[in-house]
């Protein structure tokens, strides 16, 4: 026996997805927020569960990128400070630039704060894309899957089943 997906089980799947956003609001909130709504509600929707299990699976992902993204960028940062501290220039010492060569150690570690910061914040519009993409589609019913998201938080329930049933329906022996 399928049941459609209700008009409440649809706002809460878009409001799950763009809980995400109160991260900008208080630390975490990406975190915190979505799994909350998830946790009240998971066991009495299948497609309240798929959409709160692929939205925390995204922001866990995205986390792990972005410390991934630090942690190698890293090596090149103290790279560069060393070189450019053991030149001629000691810049941290008398405060100004002695000679070119001293430019351009500072302009290599510049070049790489520049592409750090671009490729953070390309995973932020990434992130911000894709959040409102699920929304959009769980308003309308629809199943969405983030790129590039690692599972987590995987499903008790097999995936055949229908995600629009109940949860208690398809745990429920057949007779």
């Amino acid at each position: 026996m399928e049941t459609a997906i209700t008009t409440h089980q649809k706002n809460l799947g878009t409001f799950i997805h763009l809980s995400t956003f109160a991260k900008w609001f208080f630390p975490f909130g990406n975190f915190i927020a979505p799994l909350i709504l998830w946790s009240v509600q998971k066991n009495k929707s299948g497609f309240v569960d798929k959409n709160g299990r692929e939205a925390i699976n995204f922001q866990l992902s995205t986390l792990l990128y972005t410390i991934a993204l630090v942690v190698i960028s890293i090596p090149f940062f103290v790279w560069q400070v060393f070189k450019l501290e053991g030149s001629d220039a000691e810049l941290f010492f008398n405060g100004h630039l002695q000679s070119n060569g001293d430019v351009a150690s500072l302009s290599t570690l510049l070049i790489i704060a520049i592409v750090v910061g671009i490729l953070i914040l390309g995973l932020a519009l990434f992130e911000i894309i894709n959040v409102v993409s699920a929304a959009i589609k769980a308003s309308k019913g629809e199943d969405f899957s983030y790129p590039l998201s690692i599972n987590f938080i995987k499903s008790t329930i097999s995936e055949q089943e229908d995600t629009d049933r109940p949860i208690e329906d398809i745990l429920r022996p057949k007779e």
